[in-house]
């Protein structure tokens, strides 16, 4: 029970990665703020959570609505008593604007709101944000994603300067293709688009780059959060921890 007693809130929460690390931070203690845009989806899981045993309730939480991100915030520290640990777990100028919007704003927004109130609390806490291997390098026909997940290692590491006075820090999950439903849609899109087979995308465009052509699991980036998360001491702040299956190396 390395997080009991600890507060989180798991932004993206109602499926995919983001249901992943709300379950295995209630797994390991915490009570855990489910926020997703999808309100029906998020209650679900909150009330999955309590069935196995831990403690979670749904926020209805749109990330680039500052007003909905302060209600949801100030939600789960009336709920839990504080917040201590924020994760975030996702052209025309309107798609741009709308991706650096969720991606960038979305974590302005809450990583705002958080930390005012770990500022107040005086207890520190941890902010973790899911980067991605395209935080650290790029790759073609994705320039908004590339440029958002960049920006979010910026945020992290500014966080982690500005922060430390108050015993707050921050750390980027970056992992390689994990096989969410976003990642299975694009799947035959892209053989279409590329005109290979669906299995020929898999081997040859998203797994190319791993040492053993193995997506990286829901599980694998939950327990590297929990792993951040609890981690000790402040020794481990404003890094970018790449869980790829050896996609991109540091």
């Amino acid at each position: 029970m390395r997080m009991k007693g600890r507060v989180a809130l798991v932004t993206g929460a109602a499926s995919g990665i983001g249901r992943a690390i709300a379950e295995a931070f209630a797994g390991e203690g915490a009570q855990v703020g489910v926020a997703d845009i999808d309100a029906a989806g998020a209650q679900r899981v909150s009330e999955a959570i309590a069935k196995a045993g831990g403690s979670a309730f749904g926020i209805a939480m749109d990330v680039t609505s500052e007003d909905q991100v302060e209600q949801g915030v100030e939600a789960l520290v009336s709920r839990f008593g504080g917040v201590h640990i924020a994760a975030l777990v996702d052209c025309s100028f309107e798609a741009w604007r709308r991706l650096l919007a969720i991606h960038l704003d979305g974590a302005f927004l809450t990583t705002r709101a958080c930390m005012r109130r770990m500022v107040a609390a005086r207890k520190g806490g941890c902010l973790l944000y899911m980067g991605s291997v395209h935080s650290l390098e790029a790759s073609p026909l994705k320039a908004p994603y590339v440029a958002a997940k960049h920006g979010i290692l910026g945020l992290a590491r500014a966080v982690a300067k500005e922060g430390a006075k108050d015993g707050i820090w921050s750390n980027v999950i970056a992992p390689g293709f994990v096989r969410t439903p976003l990642v299975e849609r694009q799947i035959p899109e892209q053989a279409r688009d590329l005109g290979i087979s669906e299995a020929e995308v898999v081997r040859t465009v998203m797994l190319k780059n791993t040492v053993d052509g193995e997506f990286t699991t829901l599980e694998d980036v939950a327990q590297l959060a929990v792993f951040l998360a609890s981690f000790p001491s402040k020794a481990l702040t404003g890094q970018s921890v790449v869980v790829s299956h050896g996609w991109h190396m540091q």
